[in-house]
């Protein structure tokens, strides 16, 4: 397989047991994680926080943290209408995936 572009053929081979998983999640949970500009906000968000509060006694405090976090994004709510309607479908199939762990949290 050599030729022009051998570099991006072997990331690709070396990749492919990581990227195969993705490929299971339904449609909706592809187009969200696929909209790079969100994720990377969210997660910079997230490492803020981590990185203020240092170390976790325990991996509730560290889900706490992730938590805050991820609600502090839209602290006045306007952003909630708009949110829901990009994020809902994937949410919805993140929830049957995971057997109800994310609707469990909500309680």
């Amino acid at each position: 397989m050599g030729g022009k572009y051998p570099a991006i053929i072997r990331l690709w081979e070396q990749a492919w047991a990581e990227f195969v998983p993705f490929l299971a999640f339904d449609a909706e949970v592809r187009t969200v994680v696929c909209s790079t500009n969100a994720i990377e906000s969210v997660n910079a968000r997230i490492r803020r926080g981590v990185r203020a509060r240092g170390h976790f006694p325990n991996e509730a405090a560290a889900l706490k943290c992730v938590y805050l976090a991820v609600m502090s994004l839209d602290p006045t709510g306007q952003g909630r209408r708009r949110w829901t309607m990009r994020w809902k479908p994937a949410l919805n199939a993140f929830d049957i995936a995971f057997e109800g762990r994310l609707s469990a949290g909500r309680k």
